[in-house]
């Protein structure tokens, strides 16, 4: 039996975990000089990483929700120095190309908590 993929999955979870930790340490110590990111608190959310390690997928999302569209393009514009440091402290093969999403599973779960709360929701819940 072959257990190559979940041992790659594993590895992926573990970069991935490595990446989102450098990321928050770089953003709470504000070593990123910008004037948007210093006006923030930002949570990395999850980093998912590409199989191969190349590509790397940041969920972040700014305290409270505030100025989301202007944190993303903030972090997009500092991409570069960002690459950097994380290639520096996580010791790879290859440095891998970073991408800012916004995490939008807190909106998501807020979503669904309302449609929950909804009286004729409620009501069929109570039921069963």
């Amino acid at each position: 039996m072959n257990k190559e993929p979940q041992e790659k999955s594993v590895r992926t979870l573990r970069v991935g975990e490595q990446v989102r930790h450098v990321l928050s340490e770089i953003l709470q110590r504000g070593d990123v000089h910008d004037e948007t990111l210093a006006r923030h608190m930002v949570s990395i959310t999850e980093v998912r990483m590409s199989p191969d390690l190349r590509h790397a997928t940041v969920f972040v999302k700014p305290l409270l929700g505030r100025d989301e569209a202007a944190v993303l393009k903030a972090l997009r514009q500092n991409t570069a120095y960002l690459q950097r440091e994380v290639a520096h402290r996580v010791q790879n093969k290859y440095a891998a190309k970073l991408k800012f999403l916004a995490d939008e599973s807190f909106d998501e779960g807020s979503h669904i908590d309302s449609l929950l709360r909804k009286p004729e929701v409620a009501r069929d819940l109570d039921e069963a």
